[in-house]
C-alpha cells in the first residue's frame, strides 16, 4: 500500500480543523499521516490542536517550518505532524510546506491536499489512491464534493472548466442540484481541466516533474495554474465515490454572489483572473477586461463601493499588487 500525506492549512480555523481530522482517524486507507500546516494563527489554535491529539492519543511531533521543510525528524513517524508557519503563506503557500516536508522524507507516492473546513467519508482516500493507480499518468485527482450544510447538493464532481474569455471557471456539476452519479466519472475527466482544490491527491512524480503549487497568487487559480503546467504530460482525475463535504470558505467569505463577498475574496479572485490570462492566456485579457468592467456597475448596484477603485486600480496595474491579508 502507498503511503499518502494529507496535508491541511489551517488559519485561525481550529475548530474547522479538528473536525476535520476526527473524520480522518476514521479514514479505510491504512498508511496515512496527517501534516497541519498552521499559517501564522492568532486563536490559540496550535494549543487546541495539540490538546485535541493529547485527548485522542494521537501522536504527535511539532516542528518550525524551516525543521519541516527539511524532512525534520526521519526516526519519527507520527501520525499527526504540526508545522508553525510564522504568517500567512496562503493556499499555495501552506500547502508546499507540507509538500516540501513530504519530499524531503521520501517515503509517499501520494499527497492528498485537503481543506481543513471539509469532513471526509471514511473510504474518501480509498478511491482516489486507486483512481491514481488505475491510471500512472493521472497526476491530480479530485473527489466528489458536496456541500457540508446541504449533502444533497454538489459542489463539483472533481473539479471545473476554466472560461479563457471570461476568465472564470465554473465547478463542473454545481447546478445539478443533486448529487453526482457514479457513471459521470469519465464525462467529468474529459470535460474539465481543472482539479477543485478543496480535495485533490497528487502523486510524487507530478510533483518531481511539474512542480510545487505557485505562490503568486495567495488565493484562488492555483489549481488552475497547477493543470496547465501539467499539460501534455499528466492527466487529470475524478474519483467519483471520494466523498468529501465542503463549507465553502466560510474563514474568508468566499460566495459567488458579489453582495456576500468579502473585500479579500474580491480582491484575490479579480487579481488572479488578470495575471493567470497574463500568464497563460494573454490575447484574452481584452474580453476579461470588459468583463470586470461589467462588475465593477455591479458592485455600484450591491452597494459595495470601495470594491470600485480596486477593480479599476487592478486593471490599470494589470494584477500587479501585493495584495492583501484577511
Amino acid at each position: 500500500m502507498s503511503r499518502v500525506y494529507v496535508i491541511l492549512v489551517n488559519w485561525n480555523g481550529w475548530r474547522d480543523t479538528l473536525e476535520c481530522l476526527e473524520s480522518l482517524l476514521l479514514l479505510e486507507y491504512a498508511d496515512f499521516r496527517i501534516l497541519v500546516c498552521d499559517n501564522g494563527s492568532t486563536d490559540d489554535s496550535l494549543q487546541q490542536i495539540k490538546t485535541w491529539a493529547g485527548h485522542h492519543q494521537v501522536g504527535l511531533i511539532e516542528y518550525r517550518r524551516a525543521e519541516a521543510e527539511s524532512g525534520g525528524d526521519l526516526a519519527a513517524d507520527p501520525v499527526l505532524t504540526l508545522i508553525r508557519n510564522r504568517e500567512n503563506l496562503g493556499f499555495a503557500g501552506g500547502n508546499n510546506v507540507g509538500l516540501r516536508h513530504g519530499l524531503a522524507r521520501g517515503d509517499a507516492d501520494y499527497y492528498w491536499l485537503l481543506n481543513n473546513d471539509t469532513v471526509v467519508e471514511p473510504d474518501a482516500l480509498t478511491h482516489l489512491v486507486a483512481r491514481m493507480r488505475q491510471h500512472p499518468r493521472v497526476g491530480i485527482s479530485g473527489s466528489t464534493l458536496r456541500l457540508y450544510h446541504n449533502r444533497e447538493r454538489t459542489q463539483a464532481l472533481g473539479g471545473g472548466y476554466y472560461c479563457r474569455w471570461i476568465g472564470l471557471p465554473w465547478h463542473y456539476g454545481r447546478f445539478t442540484g443533486r448529487v453526482g452519479r457514479i457513471d459521470r466519472q469519465e464525462r467529468a475527466e474529459s470535460r474539465m481541466n481543472y482539479v477543485e482544490g478543496a480535495s485533490m491527491v497528487v502523486s510524487r512524480q507530478f510533483l518531481l516533474e511539474v512542480g510545487l503549487l505557485s505562490e503568486d497568487y495567495f488565493l484562488y487559480f492555483e489549481e488552475a495554474d497547477w493543470a496547465i503546467r501539467a499539460k501534455g504530460r499528466f492527466t487529470l482525475g475524478y474519483a467519483s465515490q471520494s466523498i468529501v463535504y465542503h463549507k465553502v470558505g466560510g474563514s474568508i467569505g468566499t460566495s459567488s454572489n458579489p453582495a456576500r463577498k468579502s473585500f479579500v475574496c474580491d480582491f484575490y479572485n479579480i487579481r488572479n483572473r488578470i495575471l493567470f490570462a497574463r500568464r497563460h492566456h494573454p490575447a484574452t485579457l481584452p474580453s476579461i477586461y470588459l468583463v470586470l468592467v461589467a462588475e465593477a456597475l455591479l458592485r455600484v448596484f450591491c452597494g459595495k463601493w470601495d470594491r470600485i477603485g480596486m477593480i479599476l486600480g487592478l486593471m490599470i496595474r494589470g494584477g500587479d499588487s501585493r495584495g492583501v491579508r484577511s
